[in-house]
């Protein structure tokens, strides 16, 4: 078989924080997905592992692991349906890259761009937007190794079960090739604004997070102001990036001023101020890292993410933690943070606040409601962030607060099934397509089959 080896011994590689070392016995990089089958047919427990960009267990097995990061990208542009096919270790990158030069745009991008293709979807990882869905709602069709070896192909809107299987968490197969919608090259300007009042922000919600294509808020949940707002507007077919109509509708040059809303001639955004330079989210951090911004125009690729494919992300300095609550309960949700700042602050590096539109798939943390993602970059202390971690999932849980699957919670399947309706049948789902459960780990037998 074509396969590069790396044998663990028990011994574990690191993820990309640093703060879990996986257990696998071995991680196989096939670079054909007949070795991939091979694989799996053989194995009695597997896993595929993607960049690693999770901070729990989800993605190790007591067996091996299976990385399809040597897979050929192998991209296929249908610009007649408006879609691409992709191998699922692809980094989202690589493929934004590809699909520049042929003048296309995927409709949005995570904060990094460094994330495989197949682990992104299966984890709902997302970008902001409140007409935004996550990264798993372009997903048109799976190619999955089963746990016989077999290939089998899900699509949407012909296939029992496609709703089920693209947040699939690993629990179905092996991901190895993914169809994703596309649509026409856009380019994007990124503004970002300081020290916007928490009074204004909150009483002004929907106006601020529907101002932009895209918009994030950064804060430390401490203090009277929100300490940054970054919103990526979409310049229209033929549009420039200066002047006060530069964005298209739903960017914040178009929207009316006063009452402490946008103001294009004095820079004003909510209160808040433009900022004179680039910034990193992270206070006193250099920018270099960052997409532009300045109102700078550029591609959809160099914008939509946070930061930039050429640098690649440090490691080992952060722990993440993600909880989605229902839309309408945003404002509530936040006046729980922000009560909970004596505790919190102190382990936060920063808190970001990103919108996600409803979508349909079973497992998503926006299944069935427009939602709210509150984002936690924790300092690299473990214990303190697990001891803080109840309290937060106390105080969110009257609002029906999902956690993000691939961060750290401490919620097992007891206290997630309630809030999917369509838990049982993806539990379903996952026996029907894995009855031995070649697939399970320790995380999914805790977080979803219980």
């Amino acid at each position: 078989m074509r396969t590069a080896t790396t044998q663990l011994g028990g011994t574990g590689e690191l993820n990309w924080a640093g703060n879990y070392r996986y257990g696998a016995t071995a991680i196989h990089r096939p670079r054909t997905v007949d070795v991939v089958r091979a694989l799996v047919s053989a194995a009695p427990k597997v896993r595929a592992v993607g960049s690693r960009h999770s901070f729990n267990s989800i993605a190790d097995s007591s067996g091996i692991l299976i990385s399809l990061e040597d897979l050929e990208p192998d991209i296929s542009i249908d610009a007649a349906a408006l879609t691409v096919s992709v191998s699922g270790g692809t980094r989202y990158g690589t493929l934004a890259a590809e699909l520049g030069r042929h003048g296309f745009a995927l409709a949005n991008l995570a904060s990094l761009p460094h994330i495989s293709v197949a682990g992104a979807i299966a984890t709902a990882t997302h970008g902001s937007g409140d007409t935004n869905g996550n990264l798993a709602t372009s997903v048109a069709a799976l190619e999955l190794v089963c746990a016989d070896g077999t290939v089998r192909t899900l699509s949407r809107g012909s296939s029992p079960g496609f709703d089920g299987a693209v947040v699939g968490l690993g629990a179905l197969g092996i991901v190895t090739r993914v169809t994703l919608d596309i649509e026409p090259h856009f380019e994007v300007r990124q503004d970002v604004f300081e020290q916007l009042p928490w009074g204004t922000v909150l009483a002004n919600f929907d106006a601020v997070t529907s101002s932009a294509y895209s918009v994030s808020l950064f804060t430390d949940w401490s203090g009277g102001t929100v300490a940054q707002a970054w919103l990526k507007s979409r310049i229209p077919d033929g549009g420039t990036s200066t002047g006060a109509h530069a964005a298209v509708r739903t960017g914040f040059f178009d929207s009316p001023g006063g009452a402490g809303g946008p103001d294009p001639a004095s820079r004003t955004f909510f209160g808040g101020t433009a900022a004179p330079s680039a910034r990193h989210p992270l206070p006193g951090v250099s920018a270099e890292n960052c997409t532009e911004q300045l109102g700078v125009a550029g591609t959809w690729a160099e914008r939509l993410a946070h930061f930039r494919m050429a640098f690649t992300p440090s490691s080992g300095e952060e722990l993440q933690s993600e909880y989605f609550v229902p839309r309408e309960h945003a404002v509530a949700a936040i006046g729980i943070m922000r009560g909970l700042s004596e505790a919190v602050t102190p382990l936060l590096q920063v808190a970001e606040i990103r919108t996600v539109a409803h979508d349909r798939l079973w497992l998503s943390p926006a299944y069935g409601q427009a939602s709210v993602g509150l984002h936690f970059t924790w300092k690299p202390d473990q214990e303190a962030v697990e001891r803080v971690l109840p309290l937060i999932e106390e105080g969110l849980a009257p609002l029906g607060a999902r956690p993000h699957w691939a961060k750290l919670f401490t919620a097992d399947a007891a206290a997630l099934a309630p809030l999917y309706p369509r838990f049982a049948d993806f539990r379903k789902l996952a026996e029907g397509m894995d009855p031995e459960g070649k697939f399970r780990n320790e995380f999914l037998e805790r977080k979803v089959f219980g």
